[in-house]
Formats: C-alpha cells, sequence, structure tokens
C-alpha cells in the first residue's frame, strides 16, 4: 500500500517556487532551456515550462530517454521501455536546465549527463529536481529542489500524475 507524501497543492506550490527561482537565476531576455528526463521528469518540465510561459519568459524545451546510459541496464529486464530523445535544438553553448521528478543515487542524472554530452557541449547544466529524497551514491545534487524527504532504505518514492492531479507517493519495495 501507498502513503501519499505530498499532494497536488504541496507540489503546485514546489512547482511555483522552482520557477521563481528558475527566473531569478537567467538574464532578462534570456530563452530557458529545459530539457525533462523522460517520464517523471518530462511531465516536472512540462508544468514548468507552463508557468514560466505564462509569466512571459521565453523557453525551448526537449526530452531525454537515458534508457542506453544507465549503468544498469542489464538488471531493468529483456524489454526496457525506451523512447526517442526530442532535442529540437543544438545544445552547443547554451544554459540547460535538467529537469527531473526524483533525486536519489544520482545514477539517472550521471546517464542524462553522458547523453547530453554526446549531443554537443552546453555551456552550462543547472538540475532541477521536485523531490530529493537523499540517499545518494554519486556526487550529484540539484541547484534547485522544490521539496526534500529522507526516504528510509527498501522506500521506493514516485510522482504520479493523471492530468491536473499530483501527488507523491512511497511504498515498501518488494523483494
Amino acid at each position: 500500500m501507498a502513503d501519499i507524501l505530498y499532494d497536488t497543492a504541496a507540489i503546485d506550490t514546489a512547482l511555483d517556487t522552482m520557477t521563481a527561482t528558475i527566473r531569478e537565476q537567467v538574464s532578462a531576455g534570456e530563452p530557458i532551456t529545459i530539457i525533462g528526463i523522460l517520464r517523471g521528469g518530462a511531465r516536472v518540465a512540462d508544468a514548468l515550462q507552463q508557468r514560466l510561459n505564462e509569466a512571459g519568459c521565453t523557453t525551448e524545451r526537449g526530452d531525454l530517454d537515458i534508457s542506453f546510459y544507465r549503468d544498469d541496464l542489464d538488471t531493468i529486464g529483456p524489454h526496457p521501455e525506451v523512447r526517442s530523445s526530442r532535442l529540437p535544438f543544438d545544445i552547443n553553448g547554451r544554459h540547460i536546465w535538467l529537469v527531473d521528478d526524483v533525486l536519489y543515487t544520482g545514477r539517472t542524472i550521471r546517464a542524462a549527463l553522458g547523453e547530453l554530452f554526446d549531443y554537443g557541449r552546453p555551456a552550462s547544466i543547472r538540475l532541477a529536481v521536485l523531490l530529493d529524497r537523499g540517499g545518494r551514491e554519486l556526487p550529484i545534487g540539484a541547484e534547485i529542489t522544490g521539496l526534500s524527504y529522507e526516504a528510509p532504505a527498501g522506500i521506493s518514492v514516485k510522482l504520479c500524475s493523471d492530468n491536473s492531479h499530483w501527488h507523491i507517493e512511497q511504498r515498501r519495495v518488494q523483494r
């Protein structure tokens, strides 16, 4: 059984705060390049892009599928769900906001960085995550974190959404 950690209202507040922080860190008139890590990070990136556009910012949006860059590809089953990365712009020289839903060990971000550099050499990459759940295995941290929660070992934390309703849940991992 899953326990709800954060509801729609808490997530919306976190997204509003993240949006304001991104706006503060970008020069006026500069387009904001947002790349979401598929799947959960892409949903968060969509929400950030919508809020930034409503605030009058110009945004460019891409998606990154890191399936073949993971260091655990051999453990996730014989038929991983693979999607296409979508980067409809040249990333060379750009200041990029890489977005994910939940930051845990840092391995997803390491894989995303590896793929991004296969596309080019950005001027900078900043990480924005909706939830930092602790438990890092790699020295990777987010520049912007919407929510923080120290999840105990053996617990899975996941962003769930349907249309305009969001929640973050935790559940015990079945062994």
